[in-house]
């Protein structure tokens, strides 16, 4: 079977993060013998493991470039707070950004929520969101330009604090 990645690949899992795929293993689970990619998460070590047969379903993708991370860096610093004052609409319209595994589209998330928690405070549902959207563009971050986790975080922070 081809592999999409090879071993010590940057790649990012839609809705869980950024990651290293450390082996390529072929495991039974269910009954069923398949290879799996196993990626190590560097924020909160965990691993996961993704079925080579499932990649192109779960939007696996490598882990952007910096003139990618430049370019995210300069919208979040551009954002405004969007003004859906639906709770409904606002929740399910990040929710679909957030599953399309696009580092713009999350950092949309991040922006839109901090910049509401500032101004509104934010609800338990949304803050859990923003939690797991700062968690997903944290670690794709830090892959991309070799920062430490607090280094990712502190870098987003500082970003929305100058655009209020």
């Amino acid at each position: 079977m081809d592999h999409l990645f090879s071993i010590g690949d940057k790649v990012v899992y839609p809705m869980h993060g950024a990651g290293v795929i450390e082996s390529i293993e072929e495991k039974e689970i269910l009954g069923e013998r398949q290879q799996y990619y196993v990626m190590r998460m560097p924020i909160g070590e965990m691993k996961v493991m993704v079925p080579l047969k499932a990649v192109s379903n779960l939007g696996l993708r490598e882990v952007v470039d910096e003139p990618t991370v430049l370019e995210v860096l300069d919208r979040m610093r551009q954002s405004e707070m969007e003004d859906s004052t639906n709770w409904n609409r606002r929740y399910r319209a990040n929710m679909d950004k957030m599953k399309s595994g696009d580092i713009y589209e999350v950092a949309d998330v991040v922006c839109s929520l901090m910049l509401r928690d500032e101004e509104k405070g934010l609800s338990t549902g949304e803050r859990k969101m923003l939690d797991n959207a700062k968690l997903i563009l944290v670690s794709e971050l830090a892959l991309a330009r070799d920062l430490e986790e607090q280094e990712a975080y502190n870098l987003i922070d500082a970003i929305i604090s100058t655009s209020t």
